[in-house]
């Protein structure tokens, strides 16, 4: 049986809209909602006394009225709540082992906050060993709910898919699945370096050479999901530049942007790379961070 849908609420806006949006995706998936608040680990603006019972009965009280709020909003949803005393970090990273996925919020304008607080985002996002997605507070596409006007021109899922074989794969799981139950087109984007102009033997042949190779691979990578979800269109998004400028330029219209992390980096690197540090804080809807081998 899959896992639910995770998500870490602290009662702060930012932690309002990514419980919005991880309930629209629960209901679209048939999976439950586990809302989780670490009681160690609150808002610093929380009015209440500092004692760990004032910090509890504060995690009670915003959980009863957001599980009561989207119980209203998402008919039919399954949902429960549970508050916790292990940090915001480990309470997450813990039921990621056993989650279809993980939410959180994100203030918006590039900064993280609410249930995660400073460098716990990333410790998250870098550990989590199921998918991660963050939510901005401030998308009126999530606010508005699915299916409403502000979500129009957003029509696609965007994956970025710079490596071919197996680590393509959970990218391409995830983006499929989002599609097909959106009803939405999936936008497989991979960045060509400017530096294979002048490396790459055939870069004087472009129709021929390295782009067609290169267009090759990604459509060879995901020909197997294509036809595993016959009724998802795909465009294959190949382009010269940055992989990070690539991306973000992709998913102007995204209503779900997924990027990749290794699951056991190089030495001497951080646990998420470049791009995905680039869409979790320029990319203006949810972002999907899935591990991989």
């Amino acid at each position: 049986m899959a896992g639910p849908v995770v998500v870490g609420f602290d009662g702060s806006p930012a932690s309002v809209t990514a419980a919005w949006w991880a309930a629209g995706e629960a209901v679209h998936r048939h999976l439950p909602v586990l809302l989780l608040h670490s009681w160690t680990t609150q808002p610093l603006d929380v009015p209440i006394a500092q004692e760990a019972f004032g910090k509890q009965c504060y995690g009670g009280r915003v959980l009863q009225r957001m599980e009561a709020e989207l119980l209203h909003r998402y008919g039919g949803l399954s949902l429960v709540t549970a508050v916790v005393s292990d940090p915001a970090s480990k309470a997450l990273v813990d039921a990621g082992d056993s989650a279809t996925m993980l939410v959180v919020g994100s203030r918006g304008h590039g900064t993280m906050a609410g249930f995660l607080l400073g460098s716990v985002s990333l410790h998250v996002l870098g550990l989590a060993r199921c998918p991660a997605v963050t939510v901005r507070a401030d998308d009126p596409a999530v606010e508005d709910g699915w299916g409403h006007p502000a979500a129009a021109d957003r029509q696609e899922i965007v994956v970025g898919v710079q490596e071919s074989g197996p680590a393509a794969d959970p990218l391409l799981e995830f983006a499929f699945t989002a599609a097909d139950l959106r009803g939405a087109r999936v936008r497989a984007v991979r960045a060509l370096p400017l530096s294979s102009l002048v490396t790459h033997p055939h870069a004087g042949r472009p129709n021929e050479g390295y782009e067609a190779d290169e267009r090759a691979r990604l459509t060879a990578a995901v020909a197997p999901w294509q036809a595993k979800f016959p009724d998802v269109d795909v465009v294959d998004h190949v382009a010269r530049g940055s992989a990070a400028q690539i991306l973000l330029a992709a998913s102007a219209h995204s209503m779900l942007t997924i990027v990749g992390r290794r699951r056991h980096p190089p030495p001497l690197t951080g646990k998420l790379g470049s791009v995905a540090h680039a869409a979790l804080h320029h990319v203006p809807c949810p972002v999907a961070v899935v591990p991989h081998d």
